[in-house]
């Protein structure tokens, strides 16, 4: 009788979550079903959900004619940057929080957790000055050292409580083998912490390339404009083209995708590969 229930109760818990499964993906879905529509076909049936004809002329007008390409470059060279630069910053400083200056890293990381009391309009003008002054106005590296000073305060201090977790013993043990600081550090403590270095990477990567707010301000250069200037500037035309409007979406959207789906098994894969080393 209780194994009856358990996989009754298995079976409500899949329904739920494929319920829910669909709710999230039907936005995403439909958004990339109408990127393949016609013109005609989006302004005469907006609600119908499969295209009569599938069609790609969205997106060759948006990447050909609007050069939607150089903004995806752009966007990718900016994330991709931060995202490198904050993971490598924030692992170096959680781990010297964590097992050099634990009393003081404490204080430390509440500290830079509180940056993020300051909301991002109020720190707009100090930014363009700094940036005007250094001479980083319209360049990508000023938007870079900007994502930076946010993103490196918060992914330290999610980072220090991924490397609390790792035991000492194994550092200690390493090093009776010969390994030094260093060979501990990235053969013994990286591979542990993974799961927190791959979840840290994909928030700081998703929040560079969906920021808005400091892209509007520092880049005015067509050329350099990232993908969600890119995309707000379709909205706020005369006549919004929804096709090249959704299909831009989509563009937009994919790279996160499959940014995320390259680095997920990394984290489960990274869990027992340090103390196997």
């Amino acid at each position: 009788m209780g194994k009856v229930k358990d996989k009754i109760g298995n079976g409500l818990c899949h329904v739920y979550l494929i319920i829910l499964s669909v709710i999230a993906l039907f936005p995403l879905v439909w958004v990339i079903l109408s990127s393949v529509k016609s013109d005609g076909e989006l302004t005469s049936d907006p609600t119908r959900f499969l295209p009569k004809s599938f069609t790609f002329d969205n997106f060759i007008h948006v990447i050909d004619d609007l050069k939607f390409a150089t903004n995806i470059g752009n966007s990718l060279i900016i994330a991709l940057a931060t995202t490198i630069i904050a993971i490598v910053i924030s692992c170096m400083s959680a781990y010297g929080i964590v097992r050099f200056f634990p009393r003081l890293g404490n204080i430390m990381s509440k500290a830079l957790v509180a940056t993020y009391l300051f909301p991002p309009i109020l720190l707009a003008i100090p930014y363009s000055l700094v940036m005007a002054t250094l001479g980083l106005t319209n360049t990508r590296l000023g938007l870079v050292i900007v994502y930076l000073s946010f993103s490196v305060p918060y992914a330290v201090w999610m980072l220090v409580g991924f490397f609390k977790t790792v035991p000492i013993g194994i550092e200690e043990a390493a090093r009776v083998d010969g390994a030094n600081k260093f060979t501990c550090f990235i053969k013994i403590v990286l591979p542990l912490v993974a799961p927190g270095i791959v979840a840290t990477g994909i928030y700081t990567f998703i929040n560079a390339w969906n920021e808005f707010l400091y892209a509007l301000i520092l880049i005015n250069n067509t050329k350099k404009m990232t993908v969600a200037v890119a995309l707000r500037s379709l909205s706020g035309a005369e006549i919004l083209d929804w096709g090249d409007m959704m299909a831009a979406s989509v563009l937009v959207v994919i790279p996160s995708i499959i940014f995320f789906f390259i680095i997920q098994n990394k984290i489960t894969g990274g869990l027992s590969e340090g103390s196997v080393k």
